[in-house]
């Protein structure tokens, strides 16, 4: 029997036009993004539609924007397969707030709230340190935790094998390239990010978000969501307000959380939001897994016809 799971993209997989053909095609769709610009007081659904990039890179807008899309493209699969039946739900990083709405631990309008205040906090996070991340490729995460220790740069995704994310400041970034690069690693790619995510330079913002979390209201999911953190499913309300603040810090130990679902039998997972990356991570984690996404109108039909198959 298939087990199904949901993935929902994280930052980085923004780009301009994302959610605009699933909102000419779905009346659903539609009006998705009429309710977050209300939720917002802003017209966060014409920032992803047609950009400008340089407004929709901005992490303030860049989180609700995925989680915004990520949205659309769950909701408008589930109307399109009523009787579809997923048993547990992971997202990257900001990816991890859909996830739990998905489960029932948040309202969709909760969950927008709170990844727009997150974005904004961690920009101001951003401006207070000089911080920057890199992608190191050919490594384990052993030789890249050695990499850290001697130069200050912290660990922030581990996404799949060969592929380390870490984050720190810029002059400690790259110092680890340099050092990685030395010591055999493939690459190191220094990467287009407004700050440090998943590094202690992050500490305000975690601060401030603690605080915002405390304004919603939280149940228990419905089906097993993921945490980055934990690279195992939430319990209780508490314990989930807790794995989103250590989030903010923590590094996102995807990597381990998909082979924790591959092993707990999930043999289907579809992708919502923006891009394909996390299905070409599962690629390079579980090659045997059905990876199946949806973004837009084609892609939703698509991965409904190799369902019903």
């Amino acid at each position: 029997m298939n087990r199904i799971a949901l993935l929902f993209a994280g930052q980085g997989a923004q780009y301009v036009g994302m959610g605009k053909n699933l909102a000419e095609g779905s009346a659903l769709a539609r009006a998705i993004a009429q309710e977050a610009n209300s939720v917002l007081g802003y017209d966060l659904a014409s920032i992803c539609f047609g950009g400008p990039e340089a407004e929709l890179v901005k992490t303030e807008h860049a989180q609700p924007g995925i989680y915004l899309v990520s949205w659309m493209a769950f909701e408008v699969l589930r109307q399109s397969m009523p009787g579809l039946r997923f048993e547990a739900t992971a997202g990257l990083s900001l990816g991890e707030y859909a996830a739990l709405a998905a489960a029932g631990s948040l309202t969709f309008s909760d969950g927008l709230r709170l990844v727009r205040r997150r974005g904004l906090f961690m920009q101001e996070a951003c401006l207070e340190a000089e911080g920057g991340m890199a992608a190191i490729l050919g490594m384990d995460e052993s030789q890249v935790q050695a990499v850290c220790a001697e130069t200050g740069a912290q660990i922030a995704n581990l996404n799949c094998p060969g592929q380390i994310v870490i984050s720190g400041r810029v002059s400690e970034v790259r110092a680890a390239c340099d050092l990685a690069k030395a010591r055999g690693a493939k690459r190191a790619v220094q990467l287009q990010v407004a700050g440090a995510f998943h590094s202690d330079l992050m500490a305000s913002a975690r601060t401030k978000l603690a605080e915002e979390l405390t304004k919603h209201r939280i149940s228990e999911p419905s089906v097993k969501v993921i945490s980055n953190v934990t690279a195992r499913p939430h319990g209780m309300p508490s314990e989930t307000m807790k794995l989103l603040v250590d989030q903010v810090t923590s590094p996102v130990r995807w990597e381990e959380s998909m082979r924790y679902l591959v092993n707990d039998g999930f043999t289907h997972f579809i992708e919502l939001g923006p891009g394909t990356v996390l299905s070409g991570f599962l690629k390079r984690i579980a090659p045997g897994a059905k990876t199946l996404h949806v973004e837009d109108m084609a892609s939703l039909e698509s991965t409904i016809n190799s369902l019903k198959s």
